[in-house]
């Protein structure tokens, strides 16, 4: 091929990539571009505009996509703004679905290499494989978020949040308490959610389903009631000042984990309740919860920032 018959092959690829309506206009600048940068090429160089120099000056120039992307309407699916915060959420997310499947996984016990195997080949085909749903909507919700902001720019106007500055939420947190003591009063009798659903009426069997092992009342009931009840205990201050204090945040992080570790325990260690299928609900219900207090902790020490020092930290 000559010169001439390059540039057109490449013009022509390039003008492939473009909407119709562009092509013969960004061909038409596109060639008389080329031809002109070649003959330039040609006279610094002393040499005619041969084939050599043209397929130089064609691949210094870009790929045809790349150059068609320079006339094509900019396609912004996200905003660059945002590249980092759908990257470190789709991490996030793939870890806490990866992690608490795991964790169902491991809840009946391994004996040998054998039954890790299969553990783990159970865990990567119906855990792993199918979790990348969640990377897709990360990218299809942040997508509509920036399709709303550029229809609609003043849902976008930055508002100063209380929650930054240490303020609490006092109804939220009340609505928290009162659910904390429901719940560890229904988990340390489950059979009174049967009491209030029926009236006292359930059959032997559902109560008989909703009772703890021996191994679970000994070992992880008592932490794990206890620690729902500090949890409790320490909101109650915040709810009286309206505000977080520093030493009350490391505490309730604190509490937190541990409260973690012991969910953790429980869904590792033996069944909790007598009944297989109350033990599995009980278990994907601690599996949820650990996920939901590890991506809020992870969220909270992502937006940390350190406070500006005290007017005499200077001297």
């Amino acid at each position: 091929m000559n010169a001439e018959q390059l540039i057109e092959a490449y013009v022509a690829d390039v003008a492939a990539q473009l909407p119709r309506r562009q092509r013969n206009d960004v061909a038409f600048e596109l060639r008389a571009l080329l031809t002109e940068e070649l003959g330039a090429r040609a006279a610094d160089g002393g040499r005619p505009a041969d084939a050599e120099t043209a397929l130089a000056l064609l691949r210094a120039f870009g790929r045809p996509a790349e150059v068609a992307a320079r006339y094509r309407p900019t396609l912004t699916v996200i905003d660059a703004a945002d590249g980092r915060a759908v990257a470190r959420a789709a991490l996030v997310g793939l870890a806490v679905i990866w992690v608490a499947g795991l964790l169902l996984q491991l809840r009946a016990p391994v004996q040998g290499p054998g039954d890790l195997l299969t553990v783990l080949g159970r865990w990567w085909g119906g855990t792993v494989l199918p979790s990348f749903w969640w990377p897709g909507v990360l990218v299809a919700g942040y997508a509509a978020a920036a399709w709303v902001r550029r229809r609609w720019p003043q849902t976008a106007e930055w508002k100063p949040r209380d929650a930054e500055l240490g303020a609490a939420n006092r109804n939220a947190l009340v609505l928290a308490v009162a659910g904390i003591v429901v719940g560890v009063v229904v988990l340390a009798e489950p059979s009174l959610l049967l009491d209030v659903l029926f009236g006292g009426k359930a059959s032997p069997e559902a109560y008989a389903a909703l009772a703890y092992t021996e191994a679970f009342r000994g070992r992880q009931a008592p932490w794990l009631f206890a620690g729902l009840l500090l949890h409790a205990v320490l909101l109650l201050p915040v709810i009286a000042s309206g505000r977080w204090s520093p030493r009350l945040r490391a505490l309730e992080t604190a509490l937190t984990l541990a409260l973690v570790a012991v969910m953790a325990w429980t869904v590792l260690d033996g069944p909790a309740f007598r009944a297989a299928a109350a033990d599995r609900a009980f278990k994907l219900a601690l599996v949820v919860t650990i996920a939901w207090c590890v991506v809020d902790l992870g969220l909270r020490l992502a937006r940390r920032v350190k406070p500006a020092p005290g007017p005499g930290a200077a001297e």
